[in-house]
C-alpha cells in the first residue's frame, strides 16, 4: 500500500534531495577576503556562479557529474516507495540509501572545499543545500523505522494465524 507513513517520509526525502537544485551549497563567498565590492561566489549543485560588484550572477564553472548523481540519489527514495510488497528489500535499500547519501554529502563538501580553496567558509556563507542531505538521511531513517514496524506487525499477525 502506498498510503503508509514511510511513503510520505521517502517522498519527502526525495523532494528534499531535488531541493539541492534550488538552494545553494555556499553563498556570497568572497574571492578576495577583506574586499567588500569584490567578486562573490555562489556554489550550487549545478556549478559556480560569480557576482562581480553589484551586477547579476553569471555561471563561471559548471559541474558535470554532481547534478547527474543528485538526480539519481533523489530518485532512490522514490524507487524504495514502489517496492512496498517486499519490506526486506525496502529495508536493505534504506540502508544503502543512507550510505549513498553520506558519501554524497562528503563529495559535496569536498567540491565546495575545492572551489573555495584557502578561504575559510563561515556559517553565514553556508547555504541551505549543505544541510539538505542530512535532512534527507533523517527522513530515510524515519521511513526505515516505519518499515520495521510494518514488518513486525505482519510477523505478529502471521503468528496469530
Amino acid at each position: 500500500m502506498l498510503q503508509r507513513i514511510q511513503s510520505i517520509y521517502l517522498l519527502a526525502a526525495s523532494i528534499v534531495m531535488f531541493g539541492l537544485f534550488v538552494f545553494p551549497l555556499a553563498k556570497d563567498v568572497s574571492v578576495a577576503p577583506g574586499v567588500l565590492d569584490g567578486p562573490m561566489l555562489t556554489i550550487s549543485v549545478t556549478g559556480v556562479q560569480t557576482r562581480g560588484g553589484f551586477s547579476d550572477y553569471k555561471q563561471t564553472e559548471t559541474f558535470a557529474a554532481l547534478p547527474i548523481v543528485t538526480v539519481i540519489a533523489a530518485l532512490v527514495p522514490l524507487v524504495i516507495i514502489f517496492l512496498y510488497k517486499n519490506r526486506k528489500q525496502q529495508i536493505a535499500l534504506c540502508y544503502s540509501a543512507i550510505l549513498v547519501f553520506i558519501g554524497y554529502s562528503f563529495w559535496m563538501a569536498q567540491t565546495v572545499k575545492k572551489v573555495v580553496g584557502e578561504i575559510t567558509l563561515e556559517y553565514r556563507n553556508m547555504g541551505i543545500g549543505l544541510f539538505l542531505t542530512s535532512l534527507s538521511i533523517i527522513l530515510i531513517i524515519f521511513a526505515f523505522k516505519a518499515i520495521q514496524r510494518d514488518e513486525k506487525l505482519v510477523k505478529s499477525a502471521d503468528r496469530l494465524r
